[in-house]
């Protein structure tokens, strides 16, 4: 795809409010001091905000000219922050983004995004990153952003669940899972929970059924168009086994239940398994749950590739102060700060040049170790891969397809002649 410089393409007629305005700019104080605006999420637990902490502090520290204001939001609000600002006098110096295509490769087609090759020459950033974080940063022609994190989703799920069910190994193939959903059906046991009131969440489920029922060939090629969906066999098979799940193993009521409301079924042994991500660690620990009876598999879609995104750190191209901003992006991938990531938080390190420490890690955490090693590729969320109309419009029918409001026959047909209008 060709990279467009349509600054304003993404705010749209968006109204920006003067509240977000007056917060997000940086500026230069009386006596030369520089402050950056950083968005970011907004930290969910204790440990990953001291990590947190300690990384700017660290920062600040080292670079006492430079102040960082953290403007932290919550996902939903994130996304629409950054959709009315981004290329606009409001935009933030600095900010946090999913990287995938469809997220991430809006802002940047959009020209919110400063192209940092000068940086990555002078501060040699290519040398730490691996090819699937680089490929995040080069995959729209220019240097967009430097790396922040890969994340992986697989099946948490609980041991001693699956034990009452009988089921003593883990699932290997689509079948086999299918056959131990049905075995915690009959021992009375909810096979997998979501909440309904976020469509990111359930997804999870229609993307990973996809991948197994087309491939990785005809799935990416779904994802980005390039493909029929009312033409190609596999999706009708993936909205039938989509529909299954939905009526037959999910938690009661799930369609009325925030994710964190879900979750708490699986942190309270309510349900036996959940689709999250390495991050979900943390989130376990953090609510009290003892990791050791938890265990973590990829859902078994065939392909031996993983589940999950990449993030990524970006200078806004509207920023007054970028020399500085790329000093904070030198920093945050440094090795210091990766070290602190994993000391508290567990999260691999994107640096590779810093070792992954199995000492901070718990049970739970060396279980991702081979399924980040051993993956033959990532594909991503679909809502970071497909463009944020066709996820809309893939998330209506999801919904329509798992309340019995749409025939699986029909979904890709119907998502088909929304492509075709766009």
């Amino acid at each position: 795809m060709m990279r467009t410089t349509r600054m304003s393409a993404l705010a749209g007629v968006a109204v920006i409010s003067l509240s977000l305005a007056a917060c997000s700019a940086g500026g230069e104080s009386a006596d030369g001091q520089v402050t950056l605006t950083y968005w970011k999420l907004a930290d969910t637990n204790d440990a990953s905000k001291q990590a947190s902490q300690e990384i700017i502090d660290g920062f600040e520290k080292q670079h006492p000219e430079i102040k960082i204001d953290v403007q932290e939001r919550a996902t939903d609000a994130h996304k629409e922050a950054l959709r009315t600002s981004l290329g606009t006098s409001a935009a933030p110096d600095v900010y946090w983004s999913w990287a995938g295509p469809g997220i991430g490769g809006e802002y940047v087609q959009g020209g919110a995004s400063l192209d940092l090759e000068e940086y990555y020459d002078e501060y040699d950033w290519a040398e730490r990153f691996s090819d699937v974080g680089m490929a995040s940063v080069t995959q729209y022609g220019g240097y967009d952003g430097v790396p922040n994190g890969q994340a992986g989703a697989a099946v948490f799920y609980n041991k001693d669940l699956f034990a009452q069910a009988g089921i003593s190994e883990t699932p290997t193939t689509y079948e086999e899972l299918v056959e131990d959903a049905e075995k915690l059906v009959a021992a009375g046991i909810t096979p997998i929970e979501f909440g309904g009131t976020v469509n990111w969440h359930l997804m999870r489920l229609l993307d990973n059924i996809l991948m197994t029922q087309c491939g990785p060939e005809t799935f990416r090629a779904l994802i980005t168009a390039e493909a029929d969906w009312a033409e190609e066999p596999c999706v009708d098979d993936t909205f039938e086994e989509f529909h299954t799940w939905t009526q037959d193993y999910l938690t009661p009521g799930w369609a009325s239940l925030s994710d964190s409301e879900a979750n708490a079924l699986f942190f309270q042994g309510e349900a036996a398994m959940v689709i999250e991500g390495n991050w979900f660690d943390n989130v376990l620990r953090s609510n009290d749950v003892d990791t050791s009876t938890i265990g973590v598999f990829l859902f078994p879609t065939g392909t031996g590739e993983l589940y999950g995104d990449t993030s990524n750190v970006y200078i806004s191209a509207t920023s007054e102060h970028p020399d500085e901003a790329a000093l904070f992006l030198d920093y945050l991938t440094s090795e210091e700060p990766q070290q602190i990531n994993q000391r508290l938080v567990g999260a691999r390190p994107i640096n590779v040049n810093v070792a992954v420490d199995e000492s901070t890690q718990d049970s739970l955490d060396t279980q991702w170790n081979p399924l980040f090693d051993d993956a033959t590729g990532l594909y991503y969320f679909n809502d970071q891969g497909m463009t944020l109309a066709m996820t809309t419009e893939y998330w209506r029918i999801q919904n329509l397809v798992a309340t019995d409001e749409l025939e699986p026959s029909q979904a890709g047909a119907e998502l088909q002649k929304f492509i075709d209008n766009q």
